[in-house]
């Protein structure tokens, strides 16, 4: 493998964002990993380049955000954002806004995390914003854009998301059923997410690739059957 290629990754403190970036910095792909956050990561590897940002101004940050794979792993939930407003900021405007400078950068790939059921018409707050940012993303000229829309995520998380870990004891068990034209809703760790998000820039497919849950998992194991 090349040795030359740097990776960007944002929100690396979260579920699959912490795989995302473990993965990246065992890759043989990558030669320098650059990770941005508000805060550091309690991490240190010899590739690894952390910067600290205010993604209110994000665009002060330009000159630093270069590399040629973008792997954005943000996102939080109304609760925790504390309201419509903030969601939307941190799903839609934080993701649109590193899309747009980083591919001013000559980023080729540009790599995000979505959910299910995104669709810019929807009357569903939550997956209305999610479509608005996969529509958004694919206007700034990368090679490859490469959405992610996992179903419900499995895997420990830092901060507490009552309800999600309520719907994946729910749902966790009856996994084993959802067989056929139901595989793309059954709960998928994070792990697989980020294992996926490698294996599709290897693949360096051109143009806009959207990945429903179940691909997601193919694709996952696809990944840890390749060498490291």
């Amino acid at each position: 493998m090349h040795k030359t290629r740097n990776a960007l990754i944002v929100g690396a403190s979260g579920l699959v964002g912490g795989h995302c970036l473990r993965l990246l910095l065992a890759s043989d792909r990558y030669s320098q990993v650059i990770s941005i956050g508000r805060r550091d990561l309690p991490l240190i590897h010899p590739k690894l380049d952390q910067k600290v940002i205010d993604f209110d101004n994000l665009k002060k940050y330009a000159p630093e955000l270069v590399a040629d794979d973008v792997f954005c792993c943000l996102g939080t939930t109304i609760k925790k954002a504390g309201s419509k407003e903030n969601f939307y900021k941190v799903d839609h405007t934080y993701v649109v806004e590193l899309a747009r400078l980083t591919a001013a950068k000559h980023a080729a790939q540009f790599l995000v995390v979505s959910a299910m059921g995104a669709d810019a018409g929807s009357m569903i707050f939550y997956n209305k914003v999610k479509g608005e940012m996969e529509r958004d993303v694919q206007e700034f000229g990368f090679r490859g854009v490469h959405i992610f829309r996992p179903s419900l995520l499995l895997g420990d998380r830092e901060e507490e998301r009552t309800g999600e870990e309520l719907a994946s004891k729910i749902m966790k068990p009856l996994s084993s059923l959802m067989v056929g034209p139901l595989r793309r809703y059954k709960p998928i760790p994070g792990e697989d997410v980020a294992k996926a998000m490698l294996y599709a820039a290897e693949q360096n497919r051109g143009g806009t690739q959207i990945y429903p849950s179940d691909k997601i998992a193919e694709m996952a194991a696809n990944y840890s059957q390749s060498p490291a």
